[in-house]
């Protein structure tokens, strides 16, 4: 399922975000030299009827297109090229970054596509009995809610002013904070209190060995308020629905690599392409389902690490052209070429980073 699930995952992803930069570029009369799927030395290819060598390379992690004027596959300038007719270089300011933006917008699109076709077919979730508030009805061991004053009974209506109608809300929302002191509002007795709590940690593994950090607070509510049943989603409500998703995941993603910047979360919970690999095939296991909705997780994540602003992603790139708008000039080609260079070696380095940690979250390492 390994061997299936990565390139059956990624392949299309990876061409799809390509796809976006070749069809933008050719739509401005950019000439683009080659379009692959995969590193390294060509394995197989063909050349089309406007000059694009499209081909399939021997490292499968990742993809590019190199445009006319490009110096290499990641689209650093080539200062030595001529800025002629069809050129990369020699389109207008705003074509160069849609042509860029066009990467990492269209797997935003491919995820919010897959999102709402769930939502299509199968609908969203209502909870049958919920009073917009989550009443406690027990507490677990080492409860952190019971250990500052929280009682049975209680009702909890936010989560630092965030409100949490549901449990399943307030499960996600607690879950991003382990270890963090949160303010959490409850309804006792007709009053509000605000009780200061300290969320717990918990070590969770998802059955295949993939283990995480997560909070926790342990409460549990009344066994009414988890029963809910699947609601028809108009057509027309699926995208916005879809969309807000994404927002709410593309959300997590940021609030995860905070945690990591400043040492709340281990890098130890970063995963590389092994890591993916691997959990594409555990999600293809579990049927077509599981897999696709996995493949939508990716694709937004593609979108959002291609958009950071790091040289050699389609962020650096944006960046500079940012700068360019803002000087009208380009930077000069010594900053260029200084900051492509931070940029990759930026990337290559979180690369060594991801691929230790996908080692030894193997089974051959005895994780």
């Amino acid at each position: 399922m390994y061997v299936i699930g990565f390139p059956l995952l990624l392949g299309p992803l990876v061409t799809l975000h390509e796809l976006g930069h070749l069809l933008v570029g050719r739509w401005f009369g950019v000439k683009a030299e080659a379009f692959s799927v995969g590193f390294g030395k060509e394995l197989a290819g063909f050349t089309d009827r406007h000059g694009t060598r499209w081909k399939l390379s021997a490292l499968p992690l990742g993809g590019y297109v190199q445009f006319q004027g490009d110096m290499n596959p990641a689209s650093v300038p080539d200062p030595d090229a001529p800025k002629e007719e069809g050129s990369f270089q020699h389109a207008a300011l705003w074509k160069r970054a849609l042509i860029v933006a066009a990467g990492p917008v269209t797997n935003l699109l491919v995820a919010i596509a897959i999102l709402a076709a769930f939502l299509a077919i199968q609908g969203k979730p209502v909870y049958i009995d919920s009073d917009e508030a989550v009443t406690v009805a027990y507490f677990s061991e080492g409860s952190t809610a019971q250990a500052a004053g929280m009682a049975v009974g209680d009702e909890i209506l936010a989560v630092d002013g965030a409100p949490t109608p549901t449990f399943e809300q307030l499960v996600q929302r607690i879950a991003l904070y382990p270890g963090e002191r949160v303010t959490i509002t409850v309804r006792r007795d007709g009053s509000e209190l605000a009780l200061p709590v300290t969320i717990g940690r918990q070590n969770t593994d998802d059955g295949f060995g993939n283990k995480g950090d997560r909070g926790v607070i342990g409460v549990g509510p009344a066994p009414n308020e988890l029963e809910y049943e699947w609601e028809p989603v108009p057509l027309l409500q699926t995208i916005p629905l879809a969309v807000e998703q994404s927002g709410k995941l593309v959300d997590m993603m940021v609030t995860g690599i905070k945690q990591i910047l400043v040492g709340q979360r281990s890098v130890k919970e970063l995963g590389g392409p092994l890591k993916i690999g691997k959990v594409a095939g555990e999600r293809l296991s579990l049927g077509p389902s599981a897999f696709i909705e996995f493949a939508a997780l990716i694709s937004l994540n593609l979108a959002f690490i291609n958009f950071l602003p790091i040289p050699a992603l389609d962020g650096g790139h944006l960046m500079f052209y940012a700068a360019e708008a803002i000087r009208r000039k380009p930077v000069g080609p010594r900053a260029t070429e200084w900051a492509y260079r931070t940029g990759i070696a930026l990337v290559l380095t979180l690369m060594v980073v991801v691929t230790v940690n996908d080692l030894f979250s193997l089974p051959l390492f005895g994780s």
